[in-house]
């Protein structure tokens, strides 16, 4: 089959509470037998995730279907969710946890990433072995932690790229980042941070354009189902290097534009553009 470039989505009809679209229930299950796969591989069971949609939808209509900018009464909230009202109490009253926030090492990580990307990368783009520590004015990983923040120590951040695999050391005692990207390669607490924002934020993306209240956000792919493996792997690292040259350059674009916007009054947004492939064997796609 030829390739298509999605279009951004239509709006989407209005909502029907007593009879869902079945397309809309078709892709909702389809959508989440990833994480229902992830979650049986972590031992979660479907009891607790009940309860975890029981809250997500009780703090959803509150926040998000709000009347005269007043929270919505739980009788109201019963209504919109089927929650019955004793469980909306109960949650109401015990909070939300929110979503896990990027750890401030992961955090500050990706902001160091870039700088080291737009500031110390070789004649192709690709970021330069540092020394540890700064000798006669040249620059070091040491300088290159103190030009982004002062409150942070070098060492306890090399430490902390060494254990996760960001980092490794060379011969020369010098540090070279072994990702382009800020990607942990180990520690499941810190790459879960990361996968929460991934995909919230395009999932986010895809329905703001199927509800089609604002003017779409970029959302788009390019597939083929006739491939052989190898034609894949091939398109794979092709996706890698292109993507990898899309991100860099948008994260020096953002950098500079970030250091200038600092001194603004308007209020801050914030934005992610990510890069993702997939490929699994025809016969086997996931089921609907």
């Amino acid at each position: 089959m030829s390739s298509s470039l999605g279009p951004d989505l239509p709006p989407a009809g209005s909502a029907n509470a007593t009879h869902p679209s079945p397309v809309l229930i078709r892709a909702l299950r389809r959508v989440l037998r990833p994480v229902v796969r992830l979650m049986l591989a972590s031992g979660i069971t479907f009891p607790l995730v009940a309860e975890l949609l029981k809250g997500l939808f009780v703090e959803v209509a509150r926040e998000d279907y709000s009347l005269d900018g007043k929270p919505p009464t739980d009788c109201r909230v019963n209504l919109l969710t089927a929650v019955h009202r004793k469980d909306i109490r109960r949650l109401r009253e015990a909070g939300a946890e929110g979503e896990p926030a990027l750890p401030d090492q992961m955090s500050f990580g990706a902001q160091l990433v870039a700088a080291w990307m737009s500031q110390e990368a070789d004649a192709e783009g690709r970021a330069r072995p540092l020394p540890r520590v700064a000798g006669d004015g040249e620059a070091s990983f040491e300088s290159l932690v103190y030009g982004q923040s002062k409150d942070l120590r070098p060492r306890v951040i090399l430490d902390e790229w060494l254990r996760l695999g960001v980092v490794s050391m060379d011969e020369a005692d010098r540090v070279v980042l072994n990702t382009e990207a800020f990607v942990p390669r180990a520690g499941l607490d810190e790459k879960l941070p990361f996968f929460a924002l991934n995909l919230h934020d395009h999932l986010a993306a895809a329905a703001d354009n199927l509800a089609g209240i604002k003017a779409p956000w970029l959302e788009r792919c390019v597939f083929y189902d006739a491939l052989a493996p190898q034609s894949v792997a091939d398109l794979h690292v092709q996706a890698r290097r292109m993507g990898g040259e899309l991100l860099k350059g948008l994260s020096g674009t953002a950098q500079a534009m970030e250091a200038r916007d600092a001194q603004s009054a308007e209020p801050h947004q914030r934005f992610t553009c990510g890069i993702y492939f997939y490929a699994e064997p025809t016969d086997k796609r996931e089921k609907t």
